[in-house]
């Protein structure tokens, strides 16, 4: 995984400007699935502090829960304790590249905002995403389905009014964003089928705390965003006298208005979905 961002010192902060956004769309995608929703096993690969697993966890049968980082499963087995003693939620850790889970014991994997911290190579095709891809491939039932929650490179350009300020890093931020063509690529030569996407534009990663332009001056609220771990500090200094500066003239709000105008054209997230196929006999 990403070695660019703490994990340990976000773990800490992250759950206070983030949810699980799009919850509802997965689990619309999960009813589609050969088995209904209460059979359902599902890997939440790269679950980080557990959000998603927590707004799961009520709706399927069990999640086996994911993530590389110590401090990021700890708040995680904090908040579901009980789930955990009764066995309906186990958590690992591990990398999503090498998934401690037997082949075909997964109804369906979701991977939600995960695949940029791998460290990859685009110039060789990306090969830590095909080897992740080929992981929940292997996990994956016949049948099962692969929801991936992501933002897109012209959603990294056009959906997030404070990335305006650090062109910067929204470059560096978008050579770890595969295209969604390339991702079609990937998942085809895995073996997955019925390849389709929904967008939908209302949706914001922060939720309520992304349009609260006083954000830009807590630690805490950038924490919610790992672009900031690739901003300089010189730029964030200007970044910070400048948000400084417009919240005395009382005109930090309309700069955050205006440069969230784009984000109506292309939204800030894109839902993957693909298939197993069924195997035949």
């Amino acid at each position: 995984m990403s070695s660019y961002e703490d994990y340990d010192l976000k773990s800490r902060v992250y759950d206070k400007t983030r949810s699980a956004v799009g919850s509802e769309i997965i689990l619309k995608l999960l009813s589609r699935s050969i088995a209904s929703l209460d059979r359902q096993v599902v890997l939440d690969a790269g679950c980080g502090t557990g959000l998603y697993t927590a707004a799961l966890k009520d709706r399927v049968m069990r999640l086996e829960s994911v993530d590389l980082n110590a401090g990021m499963l700890g708040v995680a087995e904090s908040r579901m304790k009980f789930d955990v003693a009764s066995g309906r939620i186990r958590f690992h850790q591990a990398s999503i590249t090498d998934l401690p889970l037997p082949e075909n014991s997964m109804d369906a994997v979701m991977v939600n905002q995960v695949l940029h911290h791998l460290s990859d190579d685009p110039s060789a095709g990306w090969p830590a995403h095909l080897e992740a891809i080929q992981e929940f491939f292997r996990v994956l039932k016949p049948g099962g389905s692969l929801i991936i929650n992501s933002c897109s490179p012209v959603q990294m350009e056009m959906g997030f009014w404070f990335y305006k300020l650090i062109p910067d890093a929204m470059e560096l931020a978008k050579e770890k964003i595969i295209d969604l063509e390339t991702l079609d690529d990937l998942l085809a030569k895995c073996g997955f089928m019925e390849i389709h996407r929904e967008i939908p534009l209302e949706l914001v990663l922060q939720g309520d705390s992304y349009f609260d332009p006083e954000g830009l001056l807590d630690l805490e609220w950038r924490a919610g965003d790992s672009i900031w771990s690739l901003v300089t500090k010189d730029n964030l200094a200007e970044v910070l006298v400048m948000g400084e500066e417009l919240q005395a003239k009382g005109e930090l709000f309309s700069f955050m208005r205006r440069h969230d105008r784009s984000r109506a054209k292309t939204g800030q997230i894109t839902f993957t979905c693909a298939r197993k196929a069924v195997e035949r006999l």
